[in-house]
């Protein structure tokens, strides 16, 4: 089973299935959106809108346990 294989859901519910990126260049992160520690969202942002015209898609899978 490869990446393609998988599929995701989505913030708003929906599934995404990764096959969907395929071509593009992909940086996968986990962060931690719940506890106010996400300094790094600036420079995601700032890495994805200098190379989005690149095919550069940022992939964020949060995990709030770590405010816990």
């Amino acid at each position: 089973m490869g990446l393609y294989d998988f599929k995701v859901r989505a913030q708003d519910g929906s599934e995404v299935a990764l096959s969907d990126y395929k071509g593009k260049v992909l940086l996968i992160v986990n962060t931690a959106t719940g506890c106010g520690f996400t300094p790094q969202y600036d420079g995601l942002q700032d890495l994805y809108e200098l190379h989005q015209k690149d095919g550069l898609e940022i992939l964020d899978f949060p995990c709030n346990q770590f405010a816990e």
